[in-house]
């Protein structure tokens, strides 16, 4: 499996049918504290507006409302991969990413037997409080090399200048928040931001073919 290298993640519809189309490949819709009947709405516009323009959805933790509404991509943290039901989302036929911040959670992740693994915060982010510090690009290559031919994806202040160090050290993909929904022209940043990974996002279609 190929994961675009431009990993964009917002909390809202409306921020996919505002960047999707300028020509993202994968987005991951992380929506907190919603009524079901919210976050199912949400799902299914999103997963519309990601079938439109050939654009990847993940939905964040609820498997159940993904399987509900068609959706094919599923992303767990540590907690949601302990009560999840991960028969029904493989019988479901969901692809599975899983977040890490150490050893022992990797070795948790493995065990379910992730599409692709996540790794952060790789620099200081303001998105959330976490007990983890910085991993550094250093820890990007060493995962990399725990994971073998499973895709990584680098997660946590990364910028469009600091993507291509993190693919450079064996991440498949670059995951983004702040630097873009913060930015004061998001659609500008977003463009920078497919620009910066337009030589990996090359590469991966030329190894694909």
């Amino acid at each position: 499996m190929r994961l675009d290298p431009f990993y964009l993640i917002v909390d809202s519809a409306d921020w996919i049918e505002r960047l999707v189309p300028l020509g993202v490949q994968l987005v991951q819709l992380r929506i907190k504290d919603k009524a079901e009947t919210v976050l199912r709405a949400e799902i299914r516009r999103a997963n519309a507006i990601c079938a439109a323009h050939g654009c990847q959805l993940v939905v964040n933790d609820y498997w159940h409302l993904a399987i509900d509404e068609g959706c094919d991509f599923i992303h767990l943290g540590q907690e949601d991969l302990v009560e999840a039901d991960l028969a029904a989302i493989r019988r479901a036929k969901l692809k599975l990413g899983v977040s890490t911040h150490d050893i022992a959670e990797l070795d948790t992740a493995l065990a379910a037997k992730p599409d692709y693994v996540a790794l952060g915060p790789v620099w200081p982010t303001i998105l959330k409080k976490m007990k983890w510090q910085p991993q550094g690009v250093e820890r990007v290559a060493d995962w990399k090399r725990r994971i073998g031919d499973l895709p990584l994806v680098a997660i946590g202040g990364i910028t469009a200048e600091r993507a291509p160090l993190v693919l450079e050290q064996g991440a498949q993909s670059a995951a983004v928040v702040t630097d873009i929904v913060l930015n004061e022209n998001p659609e500008a940043r977003t463009r920078e931001w497919l620009a910066v990974t337009a030589a990996r996002r090359q590469e991966l279609q030329t190894q694909v073919g």
